[in-house]
């Protein structure tokens, strides 16, 4: 039987918290979130997407209701702290990477997160070789471009190398906010194939906040609508596989 790595447990955010105009995002939301999955989420604007990401990631507080990874509270750790076991791989290219640095430093970098800071040897070229293989499963050039400044990269290798620094040392839940949303629509299909590729190959656990319905019923194990800061619908494996755009679209409707 799979087994839950990160649960939410009844979670309730406020915004204008003790005033009038006090107002609940999410609403008594419940997700469990179990080995290897990969959720595509998806709800119009204000129903709570990014919210759901902010809480996950500790960089939003709860109001009321737990988190729990592995079955341990981890309600009121850190976004510091909860960067042990979680990545996140923004829409934005220029968030995630150091621009002045190369894309090998940049992978470097990701490698020794969460390690102790001391002084030694970087021993960048050590690791070249590996991280030139892993470049190249991006498919976009980017081994290539392993002594380049991160900064001088196209979008799509950029994005392409903050999803590989946020995977590389196989975090236990990566957040895929519109990754691929500020790329053209050939780099985004190029990124979307390759992360679908290494979370399958590497059985991630992943969730994926998209506007594209053809991508969140293509990709992922299960889908996630979110609607007025509550799970309206909870797709999973065979269910997913026969949803349909047009069933899809009736919980859009107004």
């Amino acid at each position: 039987m799979t087994k839950p790595i990160l649960v939410l447990k009844d979670i309730v955010t406020l915004v204008n918290k003790g005033t009038s105009s006090e107002t609940r995002i999410l609403k008594d939301l419940n997700l469990t979130i179990n080995d290897g999955d990969f959720i595509t989420i998806v709800g119009a604007n204000g129903a709570g997407k990014s919210t759901l990401f902010n809480v996950i990631g500790g960089n939003l507080p709860i109001d009321a209701g737990k988190l729990l990874l592995h079955e341990t509270d981890i309600t009121n750790e850190s976004e510091e702290e909860r960067t042990k076991f979680l990545s996140r791989v923004f829409q934005d290219p220029k968030l995630g990477t150091a621009p002045r640095m190369t894309v090998a430093e940049n992978l470097l970098l990701a490698l020794n997160r969460g390690a102790k800071r001391r002084l030694k040897p970087r021993q960048l070229k050590q690791h070249m070789n590996e991280f030139t293989k892993l470049a190249a499963t991006m498919n976009n050039g980017l081994e290539n471009r392993m002594d380049t400044a991160t900064g001088d990269l196209s979008g799509g290798q950029r994005q392409a190398l903050s999803f590989l620094m946020a995977t590389l040392k196989r975090p236990d839940v990566i957040l895929l906010d519109e990754h691929t949303a500020a790329l053209d629509p050939r780099t985004s299909q190029e990124l979307l194939h390759a992360t679908n590729q290494r979370i399958n190959e590497d059985n991630l656990t992943a969730l994926m906040i998209t506007h594209h319905l053809e991508d969140a019923l293509k990709y992922g194990n299960r889908l996630v609508v979110l609607d007025d800061g509550q799970i309206k619908a909870d797709f999973k494996g065979p269910d997913k596989q026969k949803l349909t755009m047009e069933q899809l679209y009736q919980y859009f409707e107004v």
